[in-house]
């Protein structure tokens, strides 16, 4: 039998354990990545908010900005296969609390997507011109009021290309959850492998499963950054129409 002859019957054999694998594997990076970004527009909100003249709670609120910013800095800084492992584990060592590990893989995928992405919200609050905040606390809007109806609208669109990079990441870090024995498309790899011992042929599959979700990721965010971005070009009424119109 020739090599792709044995592709095709690892694939042909396993192909409702590369299916669930798959699903499993788009399930939790899609919900992390959405309850990360959710996680990091709270905390880049918070990041974002401005001392008032009232001390104490400027003392409040630097202690928050603290307490956020090593949360950024740990999951960011840490390994996601040394967080489920210590997450996962530790939960059951120290407080006995035994979580499944699909529930325990979604935990970890969205705070660690929280944490990159604060740091995305942050960068994309910042970009947006201070004059829009004056203006609209001109307006009586408090900073919240300011965030929901002013500046996230417009810096989403800014932080879209990040949050795709982001999910595409997730796609493929979503492997390193075997370690908790999530049934995600790299556990069910392994398990076919180890039947088969055809590892070189099963992986290949799996690496082209992993690149096809990959493409085809970016190029639905590609579509929908082209869709957000407007019109190339834009019809201009001379100045006799407008005037026309006006009158």
């Amino acid at each position: 039998m020739d090599f792709f002859a044995r592709m095709w019957d690892i694939l042909s054999q396993n192909w409702p354990m590369f299916l669930r694998g798959t699903g499993t594997t788009l399930l939790v990076s899609l919900l992390g990545t959405i309850i990360g970004l959710i996680i990091g527009m709270l905390v880049g909100i918070v990041r974002t908010i401005p001392e008032s003249k009232n001390k104490v709670s400027n003392i409040f609120l630097k202690i928050v900005k603290a307490l956020l910013n090593a949360y950024i800095q740990v999951f960011r800084g840490t390994p996601m296969i040394v967080q489920a492992t210590l997450f996962y584990f530790g939960l059951q060592q120290f407080f006995d609390i035994n979580m499944s590990p699909m529930t325990a893989s979604f935990f970890i995928v969205s705070i660690n997507t929280g944490a990159y992405l604060a740091e995305v919200v942050r960068g994309g609050i910042n970009s947006i011109d201070k004059g829009q905040f004056e203006a609209a606390h001109a307006l009586g809007m408090n900073h919240f009021q300011t965030m929901v109806n002013v500046v996230l609208p417009q810096a989403f669109k800014n932080i879209i290309p990040a949050v795709g990079n982001e999910f595409i990441v997730n796609i493929k870090d979503t492997s390193v959850l075997n370690v908790i024995s999530l049934n995600e498309l790299f556990f069910a790899t392994k398990s076919i492998a180890g039947s088969n011992f055809l590892y070189f042929e099963s992986y290949l599959i799996t690496s082209i499963i992993y690149l096809t979700l990959t493409l085809g990721v970016a190029g639905i965010l590609h579509l929908l950054e082209r869709r957000l971005s407007g019109p190339k070009s834009y019809n201009k009424l001379s100045t006799s129409i407008i005037l026309k119109s006006s009158n």
